[in-house]
């Protein structure tokens, strides 16, 4: 698979807290929120450790290879995000490789089904990972002329009903406790007391904090929409002793290079410490601070 500007190893497994705590502890290992994927970096050792065959010859046809390159133009032109525009490329790059022999003026919706049996559910991928590439497929089949798709009768996978992972109040105490870093810990209490995602956090820039209305204002957040979150007054007073002290010039939070955002690895890494010092064991996401956000508003009879 392609994420950002690499090659990586997909590793799918069913949902086990223990595989998951192994993957982990692999070097360079991360997990794609948008693929629901853990990945790896893409050497001979991974390739021969999870038995993946040479892919050298697994590239689509030359129309399909062309196609494929115009689809991206598409995309970029109707400002999809870049990496939207990388997970649905490479989605379609393998739906053409399984019909590399067949013109694309030939393939129907029956060869969508037969796709979703002898790929997806054979190599038993996710749901989440075959409605994403239903998705690129009904998106590429808009854009091409002559073709014996009917986009609207391509089915996607029914969707599970999963709850989200949530943590407990005083476990997130203790994680936004963890870190004597001021900034370490205000990155993380925002995430978690705004509801933020990792992108909205690290987009932030001081002019979107609203001090007098007391909300964050969220710029092209998911979806290119524009979004506000609410601000606790303790929230605001750490921002106020975070800004004396650190002075930002762009970015709200910035890495070693004044005025250039923190990298979102890091963030990762330093979420990965705080639970280290705090003792919780469990496989935690930044993602998990957002839904606990969330279910702890509910839990509190929030009005909606």
């Amino acid at each position: 698979m392609r994420y950002g500007n690499e090659n990586r190893v997909a590793v799918f497994f069913e949902k086990s807290d223990d595989l998951i705590a192994r993957i982990k502890k692999i070097d360079g290992a991360r997990w794609s929120q948008t693929l629901k994927v853990w990945h790896l970096p893409d050497t001979e050792e991974h390739r021969v450790r999870f038995k993946i065959a040479p892919q050298l010859s697994n590239l689509p046809s030359t129309e399909g290879i062309e196609n494929i390159e115009k689809f991206k133009q598409w995309m970029r032109s109707k400002r999809y995000s870049d990496r939207t525009v990388t997970t649905y490329s490479e989605a379609l790059k393998y739906f053409l490789v399984f019909y590399r022999e067949k013109p694309l003026t030939g393939i129907t919706n029956e060869d969508v089904i037969m796709y979703n049996n002898e790929y997806i559910l054979k190599n038993k991928l996710s749901a989440s990972y075959q409605n994403q590439i239903v998705n690129a497929i009904k998106l590429f089949f808009q854009t091409i002329r002559d073709t014996k798709i009917l986009v609207d009768k391509i089915h996607r996978p029914k969707r599970g009903k999963v709850l989200p992972n949530v943590l407990s109040k005083e476990e997130i105490k203790l994680i936004l406790n963890a870190h004597s870093n001021l900034k370490h810990s205000m990155m993380l209490s925002l995430i978690y007391s705004c509801g933020l995602r990792c992108g909205e956090l690290l987009a932030l820039e001081p002019v979107h904090i609203d001090s007098k209305r007391n909300i964050v204002l969220l710029k092209n957040a998911k979806g290119k929409k524009d979004r506000i979150a609410p601000l606790s007054p303790k929230i605001l007073e750490m921002l106020r002793n975070y800004y004396a002290v650190f002075k930002p010039e762009k970015y709200l939070f910035e890495g070693q290079i004044k005025g250039q955002p923190y990298d979102a690895r890091s963030l990762q890494l330093l979420l990965k410490q705080a639970l280290q010092k705090a003792g919780i064991a469990k496989p935690v996401t930044l993602h998990w601070l957002r839904h606990s956000y969330a279910t702890h508003l509910l839990e509190s009879v929030t009005d909606l």
